[in-house]
């Protein structure tokens, strides 16, 4: 059986740190899928990403969760996927029962970690197969809720290949006088732990190594690593970028000589996958699913967590021998093509939907689904 149509359910749509989602749903869209999008909130956001209003997303999108049966009653959707485990899958678990149509759900990180709902293991087991973007987040889905290692499947969210690309000169700077630039791209909350970057950085200086570094992002703790970084004396040498739309961090990443990510645990970061994409070695602290993307030495160089002096080792040695940072960078995109790419990641879920779809459970609940429709035809009209 063919999937034709497809319902999301987010928490807040669109939202500037998960653009994964939005462009997970444009590439099926580019594979012919209908896609409808149910977001439980509206954007908090005023800035937005370009792409979602030229893509038409906003047109496909319901932010109000009192219609959002009847929308599905109308659109007939042959499957439902929330991202997060959160208030999106219990949402989707709820009007997959009322549609009778199949759901799964992809678990990220702090959904997994930090604030995992109580009910997870039930949820898992509710939704056809769970989804996570790491072989360290499936281990953790495991030991810590008991669900079963065949019914996860890890796939990674995926990249733009294209649109993340080296920058067409080799030169990474509009202005080759400048130091090397160090950029790290992340929202500002404990779990980054850009403190530890900041501390880095000081480090650095004070061992007379020539670097700027950008933090591109924000977040609630914004004004405290502004203050870090004052009393560090960091001065210019950090520069607080802000949020950034996609076309930005390509312009960031392009422009970059190391990627910076000093987190204390990560499911599967995207910002690295970008990085990576436009052939900019990492530096980051091996937790999560950190050493999946990054091969320390191959693609870029890791670092326990918590490790100043490790993470500033790596980036010294990158910025200090330009030739081994341009073999990381070419190794890294090499590797985010052949196993991060955005197509290969939608590859992989339809293969997944249709393989259920196809077993007789998906069938039983096809049959459910017809039943809840009687009486009207796909357009809801009478028959």
């Amino acid at each position: 059986m063919r999937l034709r149509r497809i319902a999301y359910v987010v928490k807040m749509f669109p939202k500037l740190s998960e653009t994964f989602i939005a462009n997970e749903i444009i590439a099926l869209q580019g594979r012919g899928l209908e896609v409808r999008v149910l977001s439980l909130l509206p954007p908090a956001e005023g800035l937005r990403h370009e792409f979602f209003a030229k893509a038409g997303l906003d047109q496909i999108t319901s932010w109000d969760p009192g219609a959002f049966l009847p929308l599905l009653r109308e659109f007939q959707p042959q499957w439902l996927h929330a991202h997060f485990a959160t208030e999106p899958t219990e949402t989707a678990r709820d009007l997959a029962k009322e549609v009778g149509c199949p759901f799964t759900f992809t678990a990220h990180g702090y959904d997994i970690h930090r604030k995992p709902p109580p009910d997870f293991h039930a949820r898992a087991l509710a939704a056809r197969a769970v989804i996570t973007v790491s072989q360290a987040n499936a281990r953790h889905i495991t030991e810590h809720f008991g669900v079963p290692t065949d019914r996860i499947h890890v796939i990674p969210s995926g990249v733009d290949c294209e649109l993340f690309c080296p920058p067409s000169s080799k030169a990474r700077e509009d202005d080759p006088t400048q130091p090397p630039l160090l950029v790290c791209v992340a929202r500002h909350v404990p779990v980054k732990n850009l403190t530890l970057l900041l501390e880095m950085c000081a480090l650095l200086r004070d061992r007379r190594v020539k670097f700027r570094c950008a933090l591109v992002g924000d977040g609630p703790t914004q004004a405290d690593l502004q203050a870090t970084a004052s009393r560090l004396g960091l001065g210019t040498l950090v520069e607080f970028a802000g949020a950034a739309t996609q076309p930005e961090v390509v312009k960031w990443w392009q422009r970059a000589a190391v990627a910076l990510l000093t987190s204390d645990h990560e499911g599967m970061p995207v910002c690295l996958m970008e990085a990576g994409a436009c052939a900019v070695p990492a530096v980051a602290t091996a937790v999560g699913g950190i050493p999946e993307l990054v091969e320390d030495g191959i693609t870029g160089c890791l670092a326990p967590a918590g490790d100043v002096s490790g993470l500033g080792d790596a980036v010294q040695q990158l910025l200090q021998n330009p030739p081994l940072a341009a073999r990381l960078g070419q190794a890294a995109r090499q590797r985010v093509r052949e196993h991060f790419a955005l197509s290969i990641q939608v590859d992989r879920l339809l293969t997944l939907w249709t393989e259920i779809l196809g077993s007789k459970d998906a069938r039983v609940d096809s049959a459910a689904q017809f039943v809840s429709y009687a009486g009207q035809d796909r357009d809801g009209a009478q028959p």
